[in-house]
């Protein structure tokens, strides 16, 4: 199996680090039994950030290695020690690198040495109990989780920034060219699709330099998928202007330069975008008696025309000086009318649920579901086996407006209300609560609203603290029979009289039936 050396197209799947956890944690001291949460935070996780590298030309390391991970932030710890940050992936990419998404919108356009773009941000650590204590939560028992950091999947295309495009049918002398102007070695030999990558040259001018970059394999049909034009015709798309190499020593039937110049712009003009890139045609071959005779041939009708024509030969240098000062002044033209493009940090950030607010909830069905994104990271960030940092979650949900907008479209007890995205959601039974206003005072990682005794349940435990004190011959029965007579004389638990059929403890051969 071949292994490519050059790769302008991959597809990407990068993830950010996930931010740690924080920590519940007391100063502990001798002669201090309660010094206070002293919790550390977690550290944020590391992102994804591409980087163009002028040192990188080609993508083939994300062609082998095509998922990338970023570090993970550590978690925090006891005595105000947070943990450290996760550290960030940079990938190196080529100058003139576009990244897209999966759907093909283009998320941004990497030009110019340095450039930046924050493409997974890392996930925000969580808080640590010293960090979530205020005037009325004095001692949290409870921390905050880190975030998950960014997953997504990216394509990353390759446009060859080079100042000129050489274009040309197969075997018409572009890599010769390249390799007569400047000190580029393509490969070339006498066979038709010798380039099967872009090749790129740097040539100077006198005071300018510039790069120059062929198209390999462009015949007619190109645009629609035919030879390789279709593969390596974007890579013209950044250069200032388009050289037309022409083989005027073709020996193919049917074959002249003024049918392939023309065949050449019908492609690029189906291709689009590059209308108004000046164009210069390079005649090659004229060190061939058949090619120089040819070239005298056309040469007028081409200038005629508005062309800027050139006789040369690759092969003896002929005529390749004035093409190169021909070029050089049309690079330093673009040059000074483009404005100096300063590296840049990019840095993608989800677009905003319309509406403006900072939620919204919707019904779906039988549920309700709130989407937003303050909402959705505290769900993230809550320990939900700890119920104290589930009462805070209310607290915070409370505030926000969600439940007084739940009971405003008609959610009523008992109802399912979801939180977070469609396939990692969190369902909670609504039921209308008051927020606390102060610390409720209980066990560490308990809070008391959460704690609900149903009667039943209190009525066994009356039951059980009666048991010691009955009777010799008192039953269990008799005890809650007992109780339930002095508590509601004459009738029970459940609205049904005593000593009826209807009691659940009434038995035939119970002497007091």
């Amino acid at each position: 199996m071949a292994v490519p050396t050059f790769v302008d197209r991959v597809t990407l799947h990068v993830a950010a680090g996930r931010g740690g956890h924080g920590v519940a944690s007391v100063h502990r001291e001798k002669f201090k039994p309660l010094g206070g949460p002293d919790g550390g935070n977690g550290g944020p996780g590391g992102s994804v950030i591409l980087r163009v590298d002028p040192d990188v030309t080609t993508l083939i390391d994300y062609h082998h290695s095509p998922k990338r991970s970023a570090q993970n932030g550590a978690g925090g710890a006891g005595a105000h020690r947070n943990g450290a940050h996760g550290a960030d992936l940079v990938l190196p990419v080529p100058d003139g690198t576009v990244v897209t998404d999966m759907q093909g919108n283009v998320l941004a356009d990497l030009v110019g040495p340095g450039t930046e773009m924050v493409v997974a941000q890392g996930g925000r650590g969580g808080l640590g109990n010293a960090a979530l204590a205020s005037a009325k939560r004095k001692a949290p028992g409870f921390a905050l989780l880190g975030e998950p950091g960014e997953e997504l999947q990216i394509g990353l295309e390759l446009k060859v920034v080079a100042d000129i495009g050489l274009v040309g049918y197969p075997s018409a002398g572009k890599s010769s060219l390249i390799a007569a102007i400047s000190r580029a070695r393509p490969k070339i030999a006498n066979y038709p699709f010798t380039t099967l990558v872009p090749n790129l040259g740097v040539v100077r001018a006198g005071d300018t330099v510039f790069t120059v970059a062929d198209v390999p394999g462009l015949i007619e049909g190109a645009a629609d998928g035919r030879g390789l034009g279709h593969d390596f015709l974007r890579h013209i798309e950044r250069c200032a202007a388009i050289v037309h190499v022409v083989d005027t020593a073709s020996i193919e039937p049917g074959r002249n330069p003024v049918d392939d110049l023309a065949a050449m712009e019908h492609e690029l003009a189906r291709y689009g975008g590059l209308e108004d890139r000046p164009r210069l045609v390079a005649l090659n071959k004229v060190d061939v008696p058949d090619g120089a005779e040819i070239a005298e041939m056309v040469i007028d009708d081409l200038r005629k025309e508005g062309h800027l024509v050139f006789p040369i030969s690759a092969a003896s240098g002929q005529g390749t000086k004035e093409l190169i000062f021909a070029m050089a002044e049309i690079v330093q033209r673009s040059r000074a009318e483009k404005p100096v493009v300063e590296a840049q940090r990019i840095v993608l950030r989800p677009p905003a649920i319309a509406g403006g607010g900072d939620f919204e909830v919707v019904r779906e069905g039988d549920t309700w579901r709130v989407r937003g994104e303050k909402p959705e990271r505290w769900v993230r960030q809550t320990d939900f086996s700890n119920e104290e940092a589930v009462g805070y979650l209310a607290d915070r949900l409370n505030r926000l407006g969600i439940e007084e907008t739940l009971v405003k479209k008609g959610a009523e007890e008992g109802d399912a209300v979801v939180i977070g995205p469609v396939d990692n959601s969190v369902v909670f039974d609504f039921k209308p609560s008051i927020e606390a206003g102060a610390e409720m005072l209980g066990r560490r990682g308990e809070d008391q609203r959460l704690r609900e005794d149903r009667p039943a349940a209190q009525r066994r435990r009356d039951i059980q603290e009666a048991l010691p004190d009955r009777g010799e011959n008192e039953t269990r029965a008799d005890v809650a029979r007992r109780l339930d007579r002095e508590m509601r004389p004459g009738v029970g638990p459940m609205s049904y009289e005593i000593g009826s059929k209807d009691d659940p403890d009434w038995a035939e051969d119970d002497p007091d039936a």
